[in-house]
């Protein structure tokens, strides 16, 4: 009997006293509200640390921009896959190309060069690889040149200076030449059938081993 009312002495002042049933969900609702007020703060910046924190996260996603950015102007700046040879082949020769004003200083200076965004393709041409060059004022193909230096960026850079831009060649992609062989320019209804096209009357300057070959033969037929 005294456990009895003891149990029943002990239920009783739990229904009286409130705050031991709603214990448990008044302090879930004080955790709520302050989770609350911290995520507000967070987002209106009002502690100073975190409104660092969200230049830092915002400084990261514009780096982050401005490597894609510049992924994107590198991809612009090289050669699409149309114009480079497939993977699997050999480069065997490389075509230059000039008009009646650059020939004379390409051969001056023993030294032919391209635009900027052949850089990494003549980067490929070692010493000894053969070289044709192209006029496309008379519409002829000049050779057989062969490499004296590996290819590379700016080797003369006062070579067909930019005027606008002093020390800057207008055609950085360069590599030294020299003549191996002097013939007979070849016409393009000789030429054309050998080379590699894409849209349209473009060719791949880049040479296969076959292409170059067949152009070496079609040059010494054509004699000296």
């Amino acid at each position: 009997m005294l456990n009895l009312n003891l149990d029943m002495k002990m239920a009783e002042n739990m229904n009286k006293n409130p705050l031991r049933n709603g214990a448990v969900y008044n302090t879930n609702a004080v955790y709520q509200k302050g989770n609350n007020r911290i995520m507000e703060n967070m987002t209106s910046g009002k502690y100073p640390g975190n409104s660092h924190n969200n230049k830092d996260l915002n400084n990261n996603n514009n780096n982050d921009n401005n490597s894609n950015n510049n992924a994107a102007d590198k991809r612009f700046k090289t050669l699409p896959a149309a114009e480079t040879l497939p993977r699997d082949e050999v480069l065997g020769g490389y075509i230059f190309v000039c008009n009646n004003d650059t020939m004379q200083e390409d051969l001056k200076r023993q030294l032919f060069g391209l635009p900027p965004r052949y850089r990494d393709s003549v980067r490929a041409i070692t010493p000894g690889l053969p070289l044709f060059l192209y006029n496309y004022t008379t519409h002829q193909l000049h050779g057989i040149f062969e490499a004296t230096t590996f290819g590379g960026s700016n080797i003369d850079p006062t070579a067909w200076e930019d005027k606008k831009c002093k020390g800057e060649s207008r055609f950085p992609a360069q590599v030294r030449i020299r003549i191996r062989k002097v013939c007979k320019a070849l016409e393009e209804d000789a030429f054309r059938p050998v080379l590699h096209h894409y849209d349209g009357p473009k060719f791949r300057l880049e040479l296969s081993i076959p292409e170059t070959l067949d152009l070496l033969d079609l040059c010494e037929q054509n004699g000296v």
